[in-house]
C-alpha cells in the first residue's frame, strides 16, 4: 500500500513539471503569435498611409522622407514575419536546438536577423534625421546635391551595412550561438575565446548608438532651427508645416528607439566587457524583448502623428477649452447679476443693465 502510494506521488510529482512547462510553452506560443499579428497589422496600416502620402506629394524634400520612412516600415514588417515565425517554431519545437537545427543553419540565420533588423531601424532613422537637418538648414545643398537617386543609392547603402555586419560572425567563423534562455540566438557574450567574440557584440552596439547619438543631435538642431524660423517669421507656410509634422515624426522615433534599443545595446557592452553572472541571462531576455516592441510603436509613428490627427485633436483641445472659459464667463456673470440685484433691492427697480455698467454702478 505505501509502495502504490509512493508510486502514486511520484507520478504525480512527475506530471506536474511537465503540465506547467506546456502550459508554460503555449502561453509563450499565444503571446508570440498575439506581438507578430499586432506588428503585422500596425505595419501595414503605417505602410498604407506612407504609399497614399507618397502618391500625392509634390514636395521633393518629403518624398524622400516619405521613401525613407516607408523603407522603415517594410523593414519593421519583415522582421516581424521572418523573426515572429522563427521563434513560433522554437518554441512548438520545445527549445530542442539539437533536434531540429544540428548543424546551426536555422541559429546563424535567426542571429543574423536579430542584427540586421535591428540595426537598419536604427540606420534609418539616423538617415531620416540627417537628411532633414540639411533639408532646412541647407536648403540649397539638399535641392542640389541630395537627388532622389541619390537617398535610393543611400538607402541601399545602409541596408548593406546592416547586412553586413549580421553576417559577419558567419564569414570569421565565428557562428551565433543558442543563449541560455533557449529562445533565440545571438552574439557569443559568455566567456568569450578571443578578441573576436568581444569584438563582435561591440560593433554591433557601437554603431546601434552612434545612430541614435547622431539622430538625437540633428533632431535637436533641426527643431532649434525650425522654432527660429516659426519665431522670426509670424506668418503661416505649408511648407514649415509639413516641416513641422516631420520633425515631430523624428522626435517620436527617437524617443521610441532611444527606449526600446537603448537599454539592449547598453547591456551588450556591459556583457561583452566584464563577468558574466547568472542574473544577466534574465536581463538579456528582458532587453531584447523591450527591443521587439520598437517595431511595433514605430508604424503608429506615422498613424498617429499625422497633420489630419495632429487638427482634429487640436480642434478637440480647443473645443474643451473654450468650452470650459465659455462655462466660467456664464457663472461669473451670473454672480455678478445676482450681486447687482442684491445691492439694489433695497430700494428702486433693479438694475438691468449690462455687466461693464453694473461693474461701473458697484465701483
Amino acid at each position: 500500500m505505501s509502495t502504490n502510494e509512493s508510486s502514486v506521488s511520484g507520478c504525480r510529482s512527475e506530471v506536474r513539471p511537465i503540465n506547467s512547462t506546456c502550459s508554460q510553452r503555449e502561453l509563450s506560443i499565444t503571446a508570440s503569435a498575439i506581438s507578430m499579428t499586432v506588428g503585422i497589422f500596425s505595419n501595414s496600416l503605417a505602410l498604407f498611409i506612407l504609399v497614399k502620402s507618397y502618391n500625392r506629394i509634390r514636395i521633393k524634400s518629403r518624398a524622400s522622407f516619405v521613401l525613407y520612412a516607408s523603407s522603415l516600415v517594410v523593414t519593421d514588417l519583415l522582421g516581424h514575419l521572418i523573426i515572429g515565425s522563427l521563434v513560433i517554431f522554437v518554441y512548438s519545437s520545445h527549445k530542442n536546438w539539437e533536434t531540429f537545427d544540428p548543424h546551426r543553419i536555422i541559429c546563424s540565420f535567426f542571429g543574423a536577423c536579430m542584427v540586421f533588423f535591428g540595426l537598419s531601424p536604427l540606420f534609418l532613422g539616423c538617415a531620416m534625421a540627417v537628411e532633414r537637418y540639411i533639408g532646412i538648414t541647407r536648403p540649397i545643398f539638399h535641392s542640389t546635391v541630395l537627388a532622389p537617386r541619390h537617398m535610393k543609392r543611400l538607402l541601399g547603402l545602409l541596408w548593406l551595412l546592416a547586412a553586413l555586419v549580421a553576417v559577419l560572425p558567419v564569414l570569421l567563423l565565428r557562428s551565433y550561438k543558442v543563449q541560455s534562455s533557449r529562445s533565440f540566438c545571438f552574439f557569443y557574450m559568455e566567456e568569450p575565446k578571443d578578441w573576436l567574440d568581444v569584438f563582435l557584440p561591440l560593433l554591433f552596439s557601437m554603431l546601434g548608438l552612434l545612430a541614435l547619438l547622431l539622430s538625437i543631435v540633428c533632431n535637436t538642431l533641426t527643431s532649434c532651427a525650425l522654432l527660429q524660423a516659426k519665431l522670426c517669421r509670424k506668418n503661416h507656410c505649408r511648407s514649415t508645416s509639413y516641416h513641422i509634422e516631420m520633425i515631430c515624426q523624428l522626435l517620436a522615433i527617437m524617443l521610441v528607439s532611444c527606449v526600446c534599443w537603448g537599454p539592449l545595446l547598453i547591456h551588450v557592452i556591459i556583457l561583452s566587457t566584464s563577468a558574466k553572472d547568472e542574473p544577466a541571462v534574465v536581463t538579456l531576455l528582458m532587453v531584447v524583448r523591450m527591443a521587439t516592441w520598437n517595431q511595433i510603436l514605430d508604424p503608429w509613428v506615422y498613424i498617429l502623428l499625422r497633420r489630419a490627427v495632429l487638427r482634429k485633436l487640436f480642434m478637440l483641445f480647443q473645443c474643451c477649452w473654450l468650452s470650459k472659459s465659455h462655462k466660467l464667463n456664464n457663472w461669473q456673470c451670473s454672480t455678478l447679476r445676482s450681486s447687482v440685484e442684491t445691492s439694489n433691492s433695497g430700494g428702486g427697480p433693479p438694475d438691468c443693465r449690462c455687466p461693464d455698467a453694473a461693474i461701473k454702478s458697484i465701483t
